[in-house]
């Protein structure tokens, strides 16, 4: 999958991003997820669950099917801005976003967030 079909994916999602992506003066796999992560964010902040939990499936989704680059801008964009983000989110919820995460994700979570400095 490349980032035109990744576009199609989230605007299955959340339809009301297209326009914002349409927009972007660059496309580009990052500055597609850019746009996806920041709208993760939003519905983290807003307690938007069910919009969320869909969103990190996709998200799961487009990761495991997505070709190197898009992988990429995934594990710079979302998984690292992750920890940021939730950083003021009680134990539960946190634990209820990465538990809808995909192994995959969580595991590169993982991996970023043990190995950042070494």
């Amino acid at each position: 999958m490349n980032y035109l079909q990744a576009v199609q994916e989230i605007t299955e999602v959340i339809p009301s991003i297209q326009y914002e992506l349409d927009e972007a003066k660059t496309q580009s796999s990052y500055s597609v997820m850019k746009t996806f992560t920041d709208h993760i964010r939003k519905m983290i902040r807003h307690n938007d669950r069910t919009l969320l939990f869909k969103c990190l499936k996709k998200m799961g989704n487009i990761y495991k099917n997505g070709d190197v680059v898009l992988k990429n801008a995934i594990e710079c964009t979302f998984i690292y801005s992750l920890d940021n983000v939730t950083s003021y989110c009680s134990e539960e919820y946190r634990k209820a976003i990465f538990n809808h995460m995909s192994k995959d994700l969580q595991k590169i979570y993982a991996k970023q967030i043990y190995t950042h400095g070494i």
